[in-house]
Parts: structure tokens; sequence; C-alpha cells
């Protein structure tokens, strides 16, 4: 899997990292039990700070993404988080910021419900 930060953009590393791990997971692309670089290794690998990496890697535990051991690292988890209600009030509120903002665009229902529809399939297929 390749990662990828952009160091100019408004969005923290900490959060580009973790949201790259997620979508890697959800691709497939990161196996339930595979092994992640180690804190060192990542930061080297893709020029950022190892508490960067650290934070990262701590949140996606707390998450339910990964389990993390001092012996052999952060692993990705077995058992993927579960949904849940608070999940849903972030997810609705991510939605609806993201409904208006292409609301203000000019974005239609049609339009925005297609797109999800593209981007959900590439997970699920």
């Amino acid at each position: 899997m390749l990662i990828k930060i952009d160091f100019e953009s408004e969005t923290p590393i900490y959060e580009q990292l973790k949201r790259q791990i997620v979508k890697g997971i959800a691709k497939g692309e990161l196996k339930k039990g595979e092994s992640l670089p180690s804190v060192r290794q990542m930061g080297e690998d893709i020029g950022i700070n190892l508490h960067t990496v650290n934070k990262t890697y701590n949140i996606l535990k707390q998450e339910g993404y990964l389990n993390i051991d001092r012996r052999i690292g952060a692993v990705v988890s077995e058992d993927m988080p579960k949904n849940s209600g608070e999940f849903n009030e972030q997810l609705k509120e991510e939605l609806e910021y993201v409904i208006a903002d292409c609301s203000c665009r000019g974005i239609g229902k049609s339009e925005f419900l297609d797109l999800c529809k593209k981007i959900y399939d590439a997970y699920n297929s």
C-alpha cells in the first residue's frame, strides 16, 4: 500500500495517514492480521515525525482498526469496529456538512447520490 501525504493540505498529517490506512483496510490492500511498519519505519518511509505516526496508530487502536503489541507492533485487527450510535451521529454530522457544501456548489441530489454509489461500490465490489 502506497501512502501519500500532502504537506500543503489543511488536513492534519495524522488524519491523512489515518484515512489512508482505513481506506487500505476497506479496499483489502491491508489484510486482517497484517503487520504495519514500525512507527519509526513508517515515519522514515513517508517523511513524517514518528510521534505523528504513533498518534495515528493509537487513534486507530482506540477506534478498533489496529491492535498494538510492544513485541510485534501494529497489526490490523481481526475484528473491525462495529456500527454504533456514536458512529452514526458522527456520520450524520459529516454528511450534513458535505451535503450542505454540495448544495452551495450546485451539486444536485442525483449527482451526489451517483457519486456516493460509485465510491461505495469501489469498496464493496
